[in-house]
Parts: C-alpha cells; structure tokens; sequence
C-alpha cells in the first residue's frame, strides 16, 4: 500500500495554492498518494465544520502516515492528531499557531481552532516526528508563534528567511526544504 501524505491548506486557500501543487506532484514521484481536501470556508470555516471534511479519511492513517498544514491549517493537524488513535510518520506545520490573539479580519475564523486546551502529549504520541517552519517575516504570525508550537512538541523550529507566510504572494510555489525534510523520514 502507498503511504499517504495529507494536506490541510489555509484560511481562504485551497489544495491548488502555493507550494502544494508541486509538492503532490514530487510525492507522488516518491509513490505517495495525497489527499488534499477543500475545507469550507470562510464562513463555514469552524474547528467542527473541518473535522467533518477530514474525519472520513482517519481510517486511511497509519504509521507511513506524513500530515501537512500552512497557517491554520497547522491547528488543523494538531487537532486531527488529537483525535485519532494512530501514530503517523510525521507532522510538517507551515507558518504554525496553537494560541490567539488574531487580528479582528481573523479572529472569528481562527479561534475555533485553538480556544479549547490542547492534548500536548496526546499529539506528540501520535507522531513520530514533527517539522515546524516558521518565516523572519512572516505579516500575519509572528515568530513567537512558530516557537510557542515547536516548544510544545518538543521539537526544532527551522527559520526560513524571508518566506513571509509560505503564500503565493511572497512567489512561494515551491518548497524543497520541506520535501529534502520528508525524504529524511521515508
């Protein structure tokens, strides 16, 4: 069976921005299948609303299981890896947050997705490995919020330079760190 790789992209966003289109096609290169749901948004977009759209995939999770999210798309992971009851490969969080304040545009989007307290060991045992990007310039999360995530998981933060948020505005269509970082586990 191939392993799967499963993207949750960001506010406003889709499976077609960014660098996930050419990521999908460099993991299947590597014999990955990728789902990459769209998730409602942006008035249907709730902790509750989303879960609905992912929780039918949880039964295709296993331990060559890789998890992708971008902005709150990384709430979105965590919050899955709270749910299940599977341990996964590794968890890749781009432009991360697990805590508000938002600005007001973002705040009723975003809160569902970090108000209630998190399940830190929980998440940790379903995952053998965690990866968080974070950019030095970043508009929308400062870097402390990247470092709250990775202190949390007990894991590194990897500064990327410049990246703003990962989107396509910064001309962010590729990434290949994160891909070098996913063959390192494979």
């Amino acid at each position: 069976m191939k392993p799967l790789a499963f993207f949750v992209h960001s506010t406003g966003g889709s499976p077609q921005e960014t660098f996930y289109p050419w990521l999908k096609r460099e993991l299947e290169k590597l014999d990955f299948k990728v789902d990459a749901p769209q998730f409602p948004m942006p008035e249907y977009q709730t902790l509750d609303n989303w879960m609905d759209v992912a929780r039918p995939f949880f039964k295709n999770f296993d331990e060559t299981t890789i998890m992708l999210g971008r902005s709150v798309g990384c709430p979105m992971v965590l919050r899955i890896l709270e749910a299940v009851d599977v341990k996964i490969n590794a968890a890749f969080l781009v432009a991360s947050f697990s805590s508000g304040p938002f600005t007001p545009d973002f705040q009723p989007v975003l809160k569902t997705f970090v108000e209630k307290p998190w399940a830190w060991a929980k998440i940790r045992g379903n995952a053998k490995r965690f990866f968080v990007y974070h950019s030095d310039n970043d508009p929308y999360l400062p870097l402390e919020k990247g470092e709250e995530v990775a202190r949390n998981l007990k894991t590194d933060l990897t500064l990327v330079k410049g990246a703003g948020h990962f989107g396509l505005n910064g001309g962010f269509t590729q990434f290949p760190l994160l891909l070098k970082d996913v063959k390192s586990v494979l």
